[in-house]
Order: C-alpha cells, then structure tokens, then sequence
C-alpha cells in the first residue's frame, strides 16, 4: 500500500493499493479490484464501492512474486497511478477526498498476512 498526505497524528491519509493476487483470478469482478484507492477516515474502500462503484477501482495485469514499478503523481484533488513504466496511468482519481490543499508524509506498507519489499523509493516535488 502506498499513503500520502498523512497528518502529524497518523488519523488521517489518502491511499492507493495494489492487489497482485487480484490480478490473476478467474472472477472478472475479483480481477477489477486490483487497484483501489481510498481515503481514512471518511471514506474507506467499502463506502466508496458502494456509492460510486467502479470509480475508484481499477484492473491492470501483474503478478505475484515479481517487482511491480508503482508511479504515483499527485497534484491538487487528482493522482494517477501507473504501474509497471506504463505510459497512460491504470488508475485515475479526480477527486481526492483531502482536498487541493492537502500536505503531509507519505507511507508504505503491506497487509497481515502478505510479504512485501520496497526498493529504489523517489519522492518529488
């Protein structure tokens, strides 16, 4: 998972995640949940699908067990998220939820259960 704009106290953050295992499976529905954006607290992955489905949900091809290359732009309310050096972004949010002021940290992390590794981290301005 990858998370910008968190506050000092760590209660608040948008976010953009990756599903590899999503990717691969035989269920088109499961498959167009491989990436996902959401934003805590207000707006967790579950209120989103539920009012304004597939909006913010995407598929892109990826596997298991291979370096994935994440590229992340976000600038005012939008954030495109490309992935593998791909040159049109597998997911767009028009409206990030924090705002076109919104500032703070950014973050990386994998879920219970999953083993992830980062490597080769930019970050610009």
């Amino acid at each position: 998972m990858n998370a910008f704009h968190i506050n000092e106290d760590n209660t608040k953050f948008e976010s953009i995640y990756i599903r590899p295992t999503n990717a691969r499976a035989d269920d088109q529905i499961r498959r167009n949940h491989t990436l996902q954006y959401f934003s805590f607290p207000d707006f967790p992955f579950s209120r989103l699908r539920r009012e304004s489905p597939e909006k913010y949900e995407s598929y892109t091809d990826m596997a298991l067990n291979e370096w994935i290359k994440i590229k992340i732009t976000v600038k005012d309310s939008k954030a495109l998220l490309f992935i593998n050096d791909g040159i049109q972004p597998c997911l767009i949010v028009n409206d990030l939820k924090h705002g076109d002021d919104s500032f703070g940290a950014i973050g990386l992390w994998v879920d219970v259960g999953t083993e992830g590794y980062f490597s080769d981290l930019k970050v610009y301005e």
